[in-house]
């Protein structure tokens, strides 16, 4: 993608309904369809979370989001979770532009880096390590999937 991509950051109530769809259809496409895993991603958590996601600069569906959370809801720290680019525009850029984003503005709130807490599949440790992100559990499986915990931060 040459061009930069709009961002969106809403709360759970501030998002319309068919930003809602767009967000939840996308992260279904991939982490339930594309990669074959049965589990429930309407978890419970999207009420509490803020929903980041961009699309291309003049507008359209999501290209990629994730959701972010205070301290102490998924864990003690901050937290980053649901990362998921479109497959259209993987190896493009946009999940490390999406990263960065959430990222930045996270930073932004404080002044400074503070804990960032993630679970991230295995076999995207390195990617995530270009954030400052670093490894702080064994894998584990998580819906099937290996996965480890990454603090940023801390």
């Amino acid at each position: 993608m040459t061009d930069a991509p709009t961002f969106f950051l809403r709360h759970w109530h501030d998002l319309e309904r068919d930003e809602l769809y767009a967000l939840m259809k996308l992260r279904q496409e991939v982490f339930v369809v594309e990669q074959n895993c049965a589990y429930l991603d309407a978890d419970g958590y999207d009420p509490q979370a803020r929903h980041l996601w961009c699309t291309a600069p003049d507008g359209g569906e999501p290209l990629a989001c994730c959701r972010i959370f205070p301290a102490g809801v998924k864990y003690a720290e901050r937290s980053i979770g649901r990362v998921v680019s479109a497959a259209r525009v993987r190896r493009s850029g946009m999940g490390r532009l999406l990263m960065a984003e959430a990222v930045r503005r996270l930073d932004a709130e404080t002044g400074a880096i503070t804990p960032v807490r993630i679970s991230a599949q295995k076999y995207l440790e390195r990617f995530y390590e270009g954030f400052g992100f670093h490894t702080v559990s064994a894998p584990y499986l998580e819906d099937g999937i290996p996965h480890v915990e990454m603090l940023r931060g801390g």
